[in-house]
Formats: C-alpha cells, structure tokens, sequence
C-alpha cells in the first residue's frame, strides 16, 4: 500500500484518484504508523511554502518525514511537496525541510519564453522534458511525452540531484532526487499516461524496495 500524506496543503483526492484508476492500494492518511508501515509515501502540495510548513510542524510530520526517509522508505515529493523537500524557499521566505540540497525560487516575469515573449506567470499547463540522468520513474515514458505544470516558484537543487528539466524562460529542475527519494515539480496524477505511468513506475519500485527487505 502507498501512503498519500495527509497535511491540510496537499492535492490528496487528485492523488488518490489516479492511483485508484491504476488498482494501487493507498490510503489519504496523518498517521506516524500507517506512513511509516506503507510500501511508499506520496507528499502532494499545493498552495504557499509558508502554510505547507506550518501545517507539518503543527502536526509534527516534518519529523515523521524525515523518518520516512532516514528508515530508507520510497518517497514521492510532488510540486509544493516537491519544493519544501529542499532547504529554503522565496516564497514567504521559508526555511523547509532540508531533506535535499538545494532551493526554491521565483520566475523571473522579465524572462521570455520559447517565442520570445514575457512569461506568464504562474507557469500553467503542458510541457515537455529532457532527461539528464537515468530514472526508473521514467521508464516507458515517451522522450517526446509532456506533463501538467502549476506553479509560480521552480526548484534549484544540488546539481547531482537533477534527473530531468524543463524549460520556461530558463531550464530548471522538473525531476530530482536519488534512487527511492524522487521529487516532481509537475503534477502526474494530472497528467494523463505519462504520469500514470510515473506513478506505476513509483509503485513497481517500492513493492522491490519491501520485497528486498
């Protein structure tokens, strides 16, 4: 079963949803022990850095993620869940979780897209990606396959950590992490089969992960 982080600032029901449509065991869920027990944890978000934090430190998840990762257990970080994974974010000023190296900043609206014209900001809708690194979340994914973006700030993590970008107004790190600890910064339980797909590649990891063990 996977795990779908309850916090009040995540995007659980979409979440939950899509792995539904795939026949994966989940469950929408705040608790220590039902997180810790899953295959894997998704951490979902949307909304501002700064309440996301405030609601894990009130709920003391931010502890129980860093558990989930000290214990080797897989983690999904999706858009703000992707973000507040790194040390520090510019939206609200915000010192975050510190998990992976790296920050959070803001689009720059003076930047100019593939056409030449000033970015729309939030960034808002499909894009494409090119791979930096291999992923066994991008299995089968088509080169040429796009994914669904919402957001205002992009993150920057260590270079190491970059597995595949994107580009609006700047390239910037659409996928990172390492083997078991993944964050994307677009949506994949929006976006259509290849994120279905991402998010079966996620699961087929974690039952290798628990079978190993």
């Amino acid at each position: 079963m996977l795990a779908i982080l309850d916090y009040e600032a995540g995007n659980q029901t979409s979440v939950r949803r899509a792995l539904d449509f795939l026949g994966i065991p989940c469950s929408i869920t705040a608790d220590p022990d039902v997180l810790l027990g899953a295959a894997g944890v998704i951490f979902p978000g949307v909304g501002a850095a700064g309440q996301a934090m405030e609601e894990l430190h009130s709920k003391g998840l931010d502890r129980v993620l860093g558990e989930v990762v000290r214990t080797g257990k897989p983690l999904l970080g999706i858009c703000v869940g992707c973000q507040i994974l790194l040390d520090y974010s510019a939206e609200n000023d915000t010192s975050t979780l510190g998990i992976l190296s790296g920050e959070c900043r803001r689009f720059d609206p003076s930047w100019t897209d593939e056409s030449g014209r000033n970015l729309i900001i939030p960034h808002m809708g499909w894009n494409g990606f090119q791979r930096k690194k291999e992923c066994s979340l991008l299995d089968n994914v088509p080169d040429e396959a796009e994914f669904y973006f919402v957001h205002s700030y992009f993150p920057v993590p260590a270079p190491e950590l970059v597995l595949a970008t994107t580009f609006y107004g700047r390239e910037f790190a659409s996928l990172f992490g390492r083997p078991g600890l993944w964050a994307t910064q677009f949506h994949p339980e929006k976006s259509g089969r290849p994120g279905l797909t991402l998010l079966a590649n996620f699961y087929a990891y974690c039952n290798e992960v628990a079978h190993a063990q």
